[in-house]
């Protein structure tokens, strides 16, 4: 849902367009020309069935495409993809059926005006059902059916959304920017114009999801952006009576440490998140942490357990509380704007749009 193939039009309509409308308004003309079929029965024309065998093929095609990019791309399946993929499959398989059932019938009726065309030929002493062959100019009616039926879920789905611009600068201020505050940590790519504020937390699931989806928009490299580490873990963040991510704390001090190479530590954690909080939760707990963070960062050993680098962690905690920010992560601002918590998934691209446009210039 979140992926950026799963919509299409997402920085126009907040969520964009679910592209699995479209093949709901395909599997429907599917379903109401199979009917068609059955209703005409032997007398159905052959043009017909050939359309329907031949067309059947179609939903197969772009399933095919789709498994390709979860497969590749994603590395997961959705299950209404899944259910998808089956719909066209079985869809297929009725079309080859309708495609041979088709061959095996009687002669053509050539044209309806000929009476000498609706003959009844007579083969091994049994009369055989003469079968219509349809008008050519009937092919090119179904496909614009076929257009119309796709598209018509997706038109009503837009025009039944909400206008969502109202409500997506209302989530809060960031009450006191810290782009001068040399606590924080400040990470600006060449290039990069557009002034952010992001609080996360290195263990946080969230919060590598919300990092990969800044990156699949393209829009990560563009952001000016102070950096702040809120660690969920009661070891160092006294607003939390128990750890929500244990180990939390001990790869916030060495991101701070690795300075320049902040981000470098930071993508380290989120490649290595599973491993990381494993470790922190069994027996041996931070033991553990810190022997991943010695294999990996060696050098930054020593400033872990530095002073001045509890002092500096103490002092984020005091920014976000002197902002009055819910413990929650991530949490992200452009400018001094909160993006709103539902706006960092599906509707990150529509909100991006709307109150950062430089974000979406190519």
């Amino acid at each position: 849902m979140y992926s950026p193939y799963a919509a299409l039009f997402r920085d126009k309509y907040w969520g964009g367009v679910p592209i699995s409308l479209f093949a709901v308004g395909a599997f429907a003309f599917f379903a109401a020309f199979a009917l068609y079929l059955v209703v005409c029965g032997p007398l159905a024309p052959r043009r017909a069935t050939k359309f329907f065998g031949v067309v059947s093929f179609s939903p197969l095609l772009a399933s095919a495409l789709m498994f390709t990019i979860s497969a590749i791309e994603l590395g997961q399946f959705c299950k209404t993809c899944v259910g998808i993929y089956a719909a066209s499959v079985l869809l297929t398989i009725g079309g080859i059926g309708v495609l041979v059932e088709g061959n095996r019938k009687g002669p053509v009726v050539l044209s309806a005006d000929k009476p000498e065309d609706r003959d009844v030929h007579v083969a091994t002493g049994k009369p055989e059902v003469a079968i219509p062959q349809g008008a050519l100019w009937f092919v090119p009616i179904w496909l614009v059916a076929l257009g119309i039926f796709a598209i018509t879920p997706a038109l009503l789905y837009v025009s039944a959304l909400p206008n969502y611009s109202n409500y997506i600068s209302d989530c809060g201020k960031l009450q006191k920017p810290g782009v001068d505050n040399p606590v924080l940590l400040h990470v600006k790519p060449a290039g990069a114009t557009q002034p952010a504020t992001l609080f996360v937390d290195p263990l946080c699931p969230t919060c590598k999801a919300f990092h990969k989806r800044l990156e699949v928009e393209k829009v990560f490299d563009k952001l000016d952006m102070t950096l702040v580490l809120f660690p969920l873990d009661s070891e160092c963040n006294w607003m939390l009576d128990k750890p929500f991510h244990p180990g939390s704390c001990l790869v916030s001090k060495a991101i701070l440490c690795a300075d320049r190479r902040a981000m470098d530590v930071l993508e380290w954690a989120y490649d290595n998140q599973d491993k990381l909080l494993e470790g922190a939760k069994a027996a041996a707990g931070l033991v553990n942490v810190r022997a991943m963070l010695r294999e990996k960062w060696s050098h930054l050993d020593a400033c872990i357990d530095a002073k001045e680098t509890k002092v500096r962690l103490d002092k984020m905690m005091h920014y976000i509380v002197d902002n009055k920010l819910p413990v929650s992560t991530p949490q992200l601002f452009l400018g001094d704007t909160r993006l709103c918590d539902e706006d960092s998934d599906i509707g990150l691209a529509f909100t991006l749009r709307k109150l950062a446009p430089n974000l979406r210039q190519p």
